[in-house]
């Protein structure tokens, strides 16, 4: 196939924009799936993507477009053997939330153009622009669509206006669709066309292509997602990945439709998948350049090296579990190799592992699909970051866990991640973001407004960032908000390890680190937490939150109290006093010795929330 007659393009919108819906149309007007085999979401074939309306893993699918007449004429494009002239058109659809930004970039990166959704109910929204941000950086070529205008709440003059005000578009260049009812749908696809321009490689320099995605098959082994820039391969030539160096034959090559159809070779231009053979996922990364094996040609710029970011032990509810998490574990890495797990154990929640994660929502993506396609009970601890701590006598530790944290005495310096992070908001909810933010310990580095949006350019510590800061960015801004962040630099920070002592005992599982100016905060927090969920005993339990043996909070669960007096019937008052005051004897032994039972779902609870 000859490239002046291919088009790669994505399709980026706000959550609930129509995305998902305007590429099912697409799917369907060109042919690709048969009217019998459609369905809703249909690049989204992960149960969690279809409930949570994100997209998680990426879907490339090849489309064959036959051209209408005035579009043959400008591009005389080559006939099929039927006779009817067409074009081939790579639709590469890209994750939706900040976790997997990287992921966007180098979806971004294989193609030449954009179909910019926005919806006729809402406007431009944050994500909006943020994602325009990204595409100007790219220099990608933009369709802007306008979605849902059938619907009785559309405004589509005045979103219309506000797109070519914000973004410099002219009226002409916007369509009008409903992805819906498949109104307007030809106009996209001939825009697509006529507007985003053929891909630039040649095929007759030597092989350079963009690893975007990678999967693993029990069969063909890793079979990575390339986009061709230069050059062509087939299942005869050995290549080799430039970042991970490792060697392989193709078992096969071919194209998305979108099931895997084996082809003879791929071209400079195409979209495609690669078969390896190879056992190890970790071999095929995001962003890598693959080449032939004696190829000297330079590597394609912008790969990053994947870095888990939050921190998170995994404990199955049954202990006689731990070799089943593990073999699920290790089966669920052969399809993500982005995450890590180590074994990890503690006294009271017994053997698992410590994982690591691109970001929160990648651990509650893994953490639910041990969880349903394992059959696992799993207990979740609380998320944390890698604490770089150097210690006075030349060492450098990693720390993941409160377990780890050395000696005070011995501690020179704590150094924490610190995140560069953007986030684009309607203007009405400037000062509640910055509210929001100052508590988070975030400094500010510019404000300004962009297309009627206000951007926030702020350096926010990550161990703030990932309990609940996206939830509550969320919730002041009524959903409007849009994040994106990056890894910025390490910085100082005063941090301590905050024990909780149940009877005066410390029970390692509540641990955790925190920054020391919040800590009596976080250490009320969870006292007042334990006191309803712990049950009560036959004595008072006290619970205190203490950072380097200073009790810093408490609160108490009040004893059950036995009507030890209830056999007595009259008599005098001395008898009564006398099994009373047994009572208080034996009560402050209890104090003294008795064993605090914790059930499991209070370790469940305090995790959940």
């Amino acid at each position: 196939m000859l490239q002046d007659y291919i088009r790669n393009f994505a399709i980026v919108a706000h959550i609930d924009h129509g995305k998902s819906t305007l590429a099912d149309r697409l799917l369907e007007k060109t042919g690709t799936i048969d009217k019998r085999h459609m369905r809703q979401q249909v690049l989204d074939s992960n149960p969690i993507e279809r409930e949570r309306g994100i997209t998680i893993k990426l879907a490339p699918v090849r489309m064959k477009y036959v051209l209408p007449a005035h579009l043959q004429k400008i591009l005389n494009s080559p006939a099929s053997p039927a006779g009817r002239q067409f074009s081939i058109l790579n639709l590469i659809d890209t994750p939706g939330h900040v976790d997997f930004s990287y992921e966007v970039s180098r979806s971004l990166r294989a193609c030449e153009g954009i179909i910019l959704v926005v919806d006729a109910t809402q406007g431009i929204q944050a994500q909006t622009v943020a994602h325009m941000q990204l595409i100007k950086e790219a220099g990608l070529t933009v369709i802007p669509v306008i979605n849902k205008i059938d619907l009785p709440g559309a405004k589509i003059a005045q979103v219309k206006k506000a797109i070519c005000q914000a973004f410099g578009f002219n009226d002409k260049d916007v369509i009008d669709i409903s992805a819906k009812d498949g109104t307007n749908i030809d106009q996209v696809l001939e825009a697509v066309v006529a507007r985003i321009p053929p891909p630039s490689g040649k095929t007759s320099l030597p092989l350079r292509s963009l690893v975007f995605s990678s999967l693993y098959d029990p069969h063909k082994g890793v079979i990575i997602y390339v986009r061709i820039m230069d050059g062509e391969i087939d299942n005869k030539k050995s290549c080799q990945f430039h970042a991970s160096k490792a060697i392989f034959t193709p078992l096969e090559v071919g194209v998305f439709t979108p099931q895997m159809i084996k082809v003879d070779k791929l071209q400079a231009g195409e979209v495609g998948y690669v078969a390896t053979g190879l056992k190890d996922l970790s071999f095929a990364r995001v962003g890598d350049t693959l080449t032939h094996e004696d190829s000297s040609c330079q590597p394609l710029p912008g790969y990053k090296e994947p870095k888990p970011m939050v921190f998170l032990s995994l404990f199955p509810t049954d202990n006689n579990e731990y070799l089943h998490l593990r073999e699920a574990l290790e089966k669920l890495h052969l399809s993500d190799s982005s995450f890590t797990f180590k074994p990890h154990a503690s006294l009271a929640l017994g053997k698992g592992f410590l994982c690591g994660f691109l970001g929160l929502l990648h651990a509650e993506i893994v953490k639910e699909r041990l969880e349903r396609e394992f059959s696992l009970d799993i207990i979740a601890t609380t998320p944390t970051v890698e604490y770089t701590i150097s210690l006075t006598g030349g060492e450098t530790l990693l720390i993941h866990t409160p377990d780890d944290f050395p000696d005070p005495s011995r501690i020179k310096i704590i150094l924490e991640p610190v995140m560069y992070a953007v986030i684009y908001a309607p203007r009405e909810y400037v000062g509640s973001i910055m509210q929001l933010c100052q508590d988070k310990r975030a400094e500010l580095v510019n404000l300004e407004y962009v297309s009627g949006q206000a951007k926030f350019t702020y350096l926010i510590p990550l161990s703030e960032m990932i309990i609940d800061f996206f939830d509550s960015l969320k919730s002041i801004t009524s959903g409007y908000a849009s994040l994106d962040y990056e890894f910025f630099e390490l910085r100082p920070v005063t941090a301590v390890k905050l024990d909780i002592l149940l009877n005066r005992k410390p029970v390692e599982a509540f641990s955790q680190i925190v920054v020391s100016q919040k800590a009596v905060k976080i250490g009320n927090k969870m006292v007042e937490k334990l006191k309803t969920l712990i049950p009560r005993h036959q004595f008072q339990i006290p619970i205190q939150a203490a950072v380097g043996g200073k009790i810093i909070a408490r609160a108490d669960v009040k004893s059950f109290r036995k009507d030890v007096t209830a056999k007595l019937y009259g008599g005098d008052q001395t008898r009564k006093d006398k099994l009373l005051e047994a009572q208080k004897k034996g009560k402050k032994r209890m104090r003294q010795f008795g064993e605090v039972n914790i059930p499991q779902e209070v370790f469940l609870n305090i995790y959940k929330s």
